[in-house]
């Protein structure tokens, strides 16, 4: 390999959510969605040079921005964007919120398929809108289209917001559920909202594909969410898009991109992205193999030492959907032996809506002695 994703490198101390939010300094976090590996060279090289230059003002993004964009999805995933269909804004999770304001009234529906990420809820909430939640099946790997179905005749129902690939249960969709999903949208009038943000987080024998880029009758009702924060572990430049067909639509996102206050990004962020399209690929996919040696390492580990643990398949991301039910304990108390006794911190299930409560989701991306010594730990405290 030409990069090393083993070097354990100290983020305690520096500002980190994932490490200085923990309750003392000997807690292995697992939980929030951030890799403690460096981000790749291209990323670390354009950044310096922009440090270098020392000014750093208000960001126009020019075209070297779009072109990074659209030649990626064109290549990686054969959609093909038009520059004028982005809008750029700070981060994936406040394109929701704008998303959803633009697009629904306060009082109105929003569907999403649970456990789902669980910024879903705040957002909805915070829009003054209604959550209709329609659980997954089979561990959250299988979508109920009949009960998906039943909640989008709701004249009330606007929106569905969808998460492509599924965070937290790890499901890379195939395009023929994309496909179903997408027909009932266009049955019952509902704009289809898509957070795409772990697009490229996903292993061999899976495929992601676009929700924009199939041929829908549903086309011009399809907002897209997409950053290359998680994949290249550049969460905290705060920069991420918004892509829609519509015009109309477009200018009722902006608008409230510009009521919410996030209509100006990070000039790091800027070219951080410009690196990481146009000169990330093979970093990125290195990464992938060694994500998914993580997983196989969990699992191995799991069905040798923690019986009573189901690690659920992992298509994308990397974040691991165990079902800890078989132990006797739900995912909350789960979540807190290991955080107390193990001192090992991971998500509850419950926090992705009331069908995670007996799982919990855990954190693969770290160097792979850093998660070795978890799992002993882990075993230690639930034998």
């Amino acid at each position: 390999m030409n990069y090393s994703f083993d070097e354990l490198i100290t983020r305690r101390g520096s500002g980190s959510v994932k490490w200085d939010e923990m309750p003392s300094d000997d807690v292995l976090p697992l939980w929030v969605a951030d890799m403690d590996f460096r981000a790749a060279p291209c990323i670390m090289d354009a950044l310096r040079r922009r440090v270098e230059h020392g000014v750093f003002g208000y960001t126009f993004v020019d075209e070297r921005y779009y072109d990074a964009i659209i030649r990626w999805f064109q290549r990686r995933h054969n959609w093909t964007i038009n520059r004028d269909w982005i809008i750029y804004t700070t981060g994936v999770v406040p394109a929701i919120s704008a998303t959803l304001k633009a697009l629904a009234k306060p009082g109105e529906k929003v569907v999403i398929l649970t456990p789902v990420y669980n910024c879903f809820f705040s957002s909805i909430r915070n829009n003054q809108l209604q959550a209709l939640e329609v659980p997954l099946l089979d561990d959250a790997q299988r979508i109920d289209f009949d009960a998906l179905a039943k909640v989008l005749a709701d004249p009330a129902c606007t929106i569905l917001l969808f998460c492509n690939p599924h965070n937290p249960g790890g499901r890379v969709w195939r395009q023929e559920e994309l496909e179903r999903v997408a027909e009932l949208c266009a049955k019952n009038g509902v704009w289809l909202v898509s957070d795409e943000i772990h697009c490229e987080l996903v292993f061999q024998g899976s495929t992601f594909t676009p929700f924009a880029s199939l041929p829908t009758p549903l086309q011009s009702r399809i907002v897209t969410f997409n950053s290359p924060s998680k994949n290249f572990n550049t969460a905290g430049l705060q920069v991420a898009n918004i892509i829609c067909e519509d015009e109309d639509v477009r200018r009722r996102i902006d608008r409230a991109i510009n009521d919410n206050e996030v209509c100006d990004v990070n000039p790091l962020g800027v070219e951080a992205l410009i690196a990481a399209y146009n000169e990330g690929e093979s970093w990125l996919e290195e990464l992938l193999v060694y994500l998914h040696e993580n997983y196989k390492l969990l699992c191995g580990f799991a069905k040798d030492n923690l019986k009573s643990w189901r690690v659920l398949p992992l298509e994308g991301t990397y974040l691991a959907w165990v079902d800890v039910s078989a132990s006797g304990i739900d995912g909350d108390t789960t979540y807190r032996r290991l955080l107390n006794d193990a001192h090992v911190a991971v998500n509850a299930g419950s926090m992705y809506g009331k069908s995670g409560k007996n799982y919990i989701r855990m954190n693969l991306a770290c160097p792979r002695k850093r998660l070795e010594e978890a799992l002993v730990r882990i075993a230690k405290t639930l034998s």
